[in-house]
């Protein structure tokens, strides 16, 4: 059983900053991809940013060069460093894992923690 728990959400200004954490924890193997997630009200849940293991980290067009991913595999955490916000960032934002390969593949989500950028 894997669990996630994501923090660092809240208030802030537009311009302003946060960083949301979500650290994993249970039984696993290895965690392959881990990323964040974020639904608006009245919109779809949409990709905000992933990074699989080894590869490269894909960003939604709308927080590149202003959002960050980074993660602490020995850790296991994951880690959005979010810069210079907007109104439309405001969303709830979830954290993911997943493990694609054997033994014991599973995929994840977190609670969510809410963002809200005032204008």
């Amino acid at each position: 059983q894997v669990q996630l728990v994501e923090s660092g959400g809240g208030l802030v200004q537009a311009g302003g900053s946060l960083r949301l954490s979500c650290a994993a924890s249970g039984s696993f193997f290895s965690i392959n991809a881990m990323g964040w997630y974020r639904q608006a009200p009245g919109k779809q849940r949409e990709l905000v940013a992933t990074n699989t293991c080894g590869g490269r980290t894909n960003y939604a067009d709308s927080v590149k060069g202003r959002f960050t991913l980074s993660r602490d595999n020995a850790r296991n955490m994951v880690y959005l460093q979010m810069n210079s916000l907007k109104p439309d960032d405001t969303a709830v934002y979830y954290c993911n894992a997943a493990r694609t390969s054997l033994p014991r593949p599973f995929d994840v989500w977190g609670q969510g923690t809410l963002v809200t950028v005032s204008s």
